[in-house]
């Protein structure tokens, strides 16, 4: 029996979804199921999570201000779906979202990263959220702008004729001449729109930022310091127009930009986006059992302690500083997780295992849900597979007893090897379809149906061969 899974086909298209301050936990949980396979209790926990932040935008703000968010422990191996719940999670509400990485940072005073970029670096991601929805507002509005200025470098302004001595005559000349320029610049409309003339050639006056030459020497990385160095010193140094040849089709480009840029108010942005990330912000600190030992007192892990004491601060609440301003901390959800192979929860100082209190614990991935894995989600790896071979004309169809077996050789490899979850699915069905995918272009056949005889056929040797899997798989 071979299986057509969707994807090989345009679905038809949904109604419009409920927006996020519609949708109740349960519904929240069903969008999760939706990218998600399994893992019901941690799903059920970033729901309520979740719709926590709507239900204190409708509380009185002298209450709303005491009520904090509820922070989240994820415990549980690697490759189970921890960074996929966060991410999905924050994309289902819109919320700036940013994931990072606890082994990344250090302790003050030692070189790294310091706990406090997380914050900045969900605000730059905030701003960036806030900037694209106000581009789609003024979307259209810059593109008329933009094909006026196209059609005033196409159809320069005619010199004024001579005056004539005879003021009637004068006037029906210059209408005479205004109606000829009207239709000429209709005429241009109809063919830029058309793109008939979009390998023209035409003028654009460009502006280019002048800035010298010069090094900055600090301990820290530029991406850290608060003042952008750019934007201070261009307003010192100006900038520079220069006339530059270009097509119409990049000087339209390069026009809606310009105009873009003049439309938005990016002050009112910059003060949006600050509110959203103080109060809708969602920050993922994942690998937090890499610095959940106890200080040893020497050796590389020494910051370990420190590192959970900076980020202490930030999770119950202060206020950083950033380019944009102070930020504050106090109602940004913060969602940690980790493997907790070596270490345990309880290896955390205890102030900080004290601001995670809601602890959840995703379990590892079996047979039957790397199944569902590979054929349920909406980004199923097998709908990834056969989509983007179809680009060759390639049709792939996977029979049921195929995807068994692939789910079968990853269970298999995970116990043989490190237990790497659902990314296993990763190499497995690389390593299944490294053939068909090399030769996708010059396949004649076009209708490749892939059974478990193939996967066995393609797989059995290396998984044989526990060296040679450690490295292929």
């Amino acid at each position: 029996m071979v299986i057509y899974l969707p994807g090989d086909q345009r679905e038809p298209q949904a109604a419009a979804e409920p927006s996020f301050d519609e949708l109740t936990p349960r519904e929240i949980v069903v969008e999760l199921d939706k990218y998600i396979v399994g893992q019901a209790a941690a799903k059920r926990a970033v729901a309520v999570a979740l719709r926590n932040r709507v239900r204190r935008q409708k509380l009185p703000p002298e209450l709303a201000e005491d009520v904090l968010p509820k922070n989240i422990l994820m415990i549980g191996p690697t490759g189970v779906g921890k960074t996929e719940i966060a991410r999905r999670l924050a994309w289902l509400a819109g919320c700036p979202f940013v994931k990072v990485e606890a082994s990344k940072y250090t302790e003050v005073g030692y070189v790294g990263r310091d706990v406090e970029s997380m914050v900045r670096d969900l605000v730059e991601t905030s701003i960036d959220m806030v900037r694209e929805e106000k581009l789609d507002e003024v979307a259209e509005r810059a593109e008329q702008a933009a094909e006026e200025r196209v059609l005033d470098l196409l159809l320069p302004a005619s010199p004024q004729p001579p005056t004539e001595t005879d003021a009637t005559t004068a006037i029906q000349t210059e209408s005479h001449r205004r109606d000829q320029a009207d239709r000429t610049r209709e005429k241009l409309r109809v063919q830029l729109r058309d793109g008939k003339l979009d390998h023209r050639l035409v003028e654009v006056e460009v502006r280019e930022r002048s800035m010298p030459a010069f090094e900055i020497i600090s301990n820290q990385g530029v991406e850290e310091m608060d003042v952008n160095i750019k934007d201070m010193l261009s307003g010192l140094f100006g900038q520079q127009k220069k006339r530059r040849r270009m097509t119409v089709a990049e000087a339209f480009d390069y026009l809606i930009q310009e105009e873009e840029n003049k439309l938005i108010d990016m002050d009112q942005v910059t003060r949006l986006a600050v509110e959203r990330a103080e109060q809708m912000g969602i920050i993922f600190i994942d690998e937090i059992d890499k610095i959940a030992g106890r200080e040893s007192g020497h050796g590389p892990d020494v910051s370990r302690e420190g590192v959970q004491r900076d980020i202490l601060p930030i999770v119950e609440g202060t206020t950083v500083n950033t380019r944009y301003g102070m930020i504050r901390t106090d109602h940004i959800l913060f969602i940690a997780a980790g493997a907790f192979h070596i270490t345990k929860p309880s290896d955390l100082i205890p102030e900080l295992q004290g601001r995670l209190p809601i602890r959840v614990e995703l379990t590892a991935l079996g047979e039957a849900d790397f199944v569902r894995i590979l054929t349920e989600p909406k980004n199923a790896l097998i709908k990834q597979y056969m989509a983007l071979l179809e680009t060759e004309g390639l049709k792939l169809n996977f029979t049921e007893d195929a995807i068994a077996t692939l789910a079968r050789y990853a269970v298999m490899v995970n116990e043989q090897t490190e237990n790497i979850g659902a990314r296993r699915l990763h190499t497995i069905l690389e390593k299944v379809l490294d053939e068909i995918s090399f030769e996708a272009p010059e396949l004649k056949k076009k209708n490749v149906k892939v059974d478990g005889a193939y996967v066995t056929k393609q797989l059995a040797d290396i998984v044989k061969n526990q060296d040679l899997s450690r490295y292929i798989l």
